[in-house]
């Protein structure tokens, strides 16, 4: 960066400045009022005020501690300044007699009122107070607000902020000047509400949030255009294969998944490439929906694959397609880790001549060497926990194919309309019939004797539990350690209950083998890691313990526990949790508690974790809102509507607009 030096230039990197426009939105934290001088006498205790004083008095004390004493004084009381860390040239400057300005809390202490390490500057004659509130921005170690506050001065001394929006839209939407705003939030005048500004409410954040979406807006609008754009093969068909699928299967479809089909079917009757994303609530019945796509592309004369995060969930959309769609003699092929190399080499080469027009695997199918014949359908499940690198991947290896991504985590409403404006997205709002309803208990570990109790009555009526050993992020080797306790801990307290243990270590065989075992119930009990959270489907399996459910998330509680209640038995699912409790794990157990709707505990998750946290690794392919709040549903809905209309109308200025918000990070909206 231009005029700073190679360390200071470091360190804006890392709070994402590369340049004056990176400066000028990198926008205060809150505020401190050094326009006004406040008497000693006047100091209300916490409150943050500026003193002028004398210096009296001036040691270093050494009990308790070391420590830097100044006594200080102004015509209407004294003050004690306190320094524990302090450096010789603040020892210097506080010497008796100088004249300073001091900033900070007052409080109570031994010897009076007193500020620790008091902000300070010695006066040297008279010098006017400042005229501005004074910013406090985000920074990092070994970076000053002073810098700071001169490189923002300079980016907006040297700054062209003429407005971006028409003078139409700004007169419609009555926003206020984009120059103007940015001027007063870094450098407010006295007279404002100080919390007015700090809590976002004031009309100049309001048009920087309403900037900064516009942004996001049109630069998915723009990739959604391009999208459409380019040729994609059409995939139609006769229908025939998908009719006798539906003739053939135990259910009906809900009307939801007719819905959603109906959507799929349409986008995929087009000459420009499917970006839909498919979400649904756990147990809602995407893997039909997904099996229907697949077969309308083989009717049409090209392939189709799926690919999903863990070897149990792609696992189990292979067995369930096979088991569909090998009777209407469509073979499938399966990639994964697990597959012995010869049986993976002969269905590379089946697939790469278009003699298996289906596969299904994990990471494997994206691998160099697994090549396609014709594919024209690519669907990703659990995508949030894919790159954007490994969706392209996958996509990549057909000619401009398809694209349907699928989760069972559900998108708030306001965050698929912010984050996910450049695909089409199709809601299963409806669970098939005969679901049964889960009861959720907490229950603190001091129980845990009348939980196992619970588990073994359970088991001995025939009915199969899972126990979920807590998740420990620092260590996977820690959480395989507690797995393995918690088995043999359980094997030894319920020797007439056949136990079994399944986690991300084990050879992918031997995980299939326990998996097949408690799916034939000849393993009652289930001890596992996290890697049962999608894809397992045991309808005899009614009762589910989550041992420490305070350290998981709301995503994965609700996921974990989707795995009972699929089966005609009571079920409950029993959270485990060890006191003393944090206050969002004590909001977490509360959510998932009270609601069993996917959607709502998705909308009070965004609450409590924010939209960046929440969309996991589309990180990697969105710029994170810093400013805009997704609640804020109708400032969402004016940023379409004016992305559209800026497109259309006036594309001069959706250049200057993205050219100031993001430029150079479009590329990051592909996926």
């Amino acid at each position: 960066m231009a005029g700073v030096s190679a360390a200071v230039a470091e360190k804006l990197v890392r709070l994402g400045i590369y340049g004056d426009a990176d400066l000028l939105l990198h926008l205060p934290l809150r505020y401190e009022d050094e326009t006004r001088v406040t008497a000693i006498r006047d100091a209300r205790p916490g409150i943050p005020a500026q003193f002028e004083v004398e210096v009296v008095s001036s040691e270093v004390a050494y009990r308790p501690r070391r420590q830097l004493v100044a006594r200080v004084r102004d015509a209407t009381g004294d003050l004690t300044l306190r320094f524990l860390n302090f450096y010789p040239s603040q020892q210097k400057a506080l010497a008796p007699g100088a004249r300073l300005r001091v900033f900070g809390e007052t409080r109570g202490g031994f010897f009076g009122e007193e500020i620790i390490h008091p902000r300070f500057r010695v006066l040297h004659g008279d010098e006017p107070l400042p005229d501005r509130l004074t910013p406090i921005y985000p920074t990092t170690a070994g970076l000053g607000q002073s810098v700071l506050r001169k490189l923002v001065q300079r980016a907006l001394d040297k700054a062209d902020l003429t407005d971006t929006l028409p003078d139409a839209l700004r007169r419609r939407s009555a926003t206020a000047d984009f120059g103007d705003s940015l001027r007063f939030l870094h450098q407010p005048p006295p007279d404002v509400s100080l919390a007015d500004i700090e809590a976002r409410n004031h009309p100049a954040w309001r048009r920087i949030a309403f900037d900064e979406l516009l942004a996001q807006q049109l630069s998915l609008r723009r990739a959604y255009t391009a999208r459409r754009a380019r040729g994609a093969p059409v995939l139609e068909g006769t229908g025939a294969l998908t009719w006798r699928l539906l003739d053939t299967l135990p259910f009906k479809l809900t009307g939801a998944q007719q819905r959603v089909w109906r959507e799929i079917a349409a986008d995929l009757a087009q000459p420009h490439p499917m970006a839909r994303l498919l979400q649904g609530d756990v147990g809602s019945g995407k893997t039909v929906v997904a099996a229907l796509a697949m077969l309308r592309a083989v009717e049409a004369g090209h392939q189709a694959a799926l690919m999903a995060p863990t070897e149990i969930l792609a696992e189990q959309h292979y067995r369930k397609l096979a088991a569909w769609l090998e009777p209407l003699g469509i073979e499938v092929a399966w990639f994964a880790a697990s597959v012995k190399k010869k049986a993976r080499d002969a269905w590379r080469e089946k697939v790469s001549r278009g003699e298996t027009p289906i596969a299904v695997g994990t990471h494997a199918l994206i691998e160099a060497g697994v090549e396609f014949d014709k594919l024209g359908l690519a669907i990703v499940d659990e995508q949030h926990r894919f790159g954007v690198q490994q969706r392209l991947a996958l996509k990549k290896k057909g000619q401009s194919a398809h694209q349907l991504t699928m989760s069972a985590t559900p998108i708030p409403r306001t965050l698929a309309m912010s984050y996910y404006a450049d695909l089409d997205v199709s809601v299963l709002d409806e669970l098939p019939p005969g679901r049964t309803p889960v009861v959720t208990k907490l229950v603190d570990e001091g129980r845990r004797e009348q939980v196992i109790g619970r588990v073994h009555d359970a088991c001995r009526a025939g009915r199969q539990a899972y126990w979920v050993c807590p998740l420990i992020e620092e260590s996977e080797a820690l959480q395989l350690k507690t797995a393995q306790e918690t088995y043999e801990r359980l094997t030894a307290e319920l020797p007439d209950l056949e136990v079994g243990l399944v986690h991300g270590r084990l050879k992918a065989d031997e995980k299939a083998a326990v998996m097949a075992a408690f799916a034939k119930n000849q393993i009652q009990l289930l001890v596992a890691t996290t890697v049962i959270e999608v894809g397992v489907d045991v309808p005899n399996a009614s009762l589910m313990v989550i041992e420490h459910a305070e350290r998981f998330g709301l995503s994965q509680l609700h996921q974990l526990r989707g795995r009972v209640g699929r089966g005609i038995a009571d079920s409950a699912c029993i959270l485990l949790y060890a006191q003393p409790l944090g206050e969002t794990a004590r909001a977490r157990l509360k959510i998932i508690f009270e609601n069993s709707d996917g959607f709502e505990i998705a909308r009070l998750d965004l609450h409590l974790r924010g939209p960046g946290e929440f969309i996991g690794k589309r990180q990697s392919g969105a710029p994170l809102l810093r400013f805009a709040d997704l609640e804020d549903t109708q400032m969402v809905e004016e940023a379409r509507a004016a992305a559209e209309l800026l497109l259309r109308d006036y594309p001069q200025s959706a250049e200057a607009h993205l050219a100031r918000w993001l430029a150079g990070k479009e590329e990051l909206l592909k996926a």
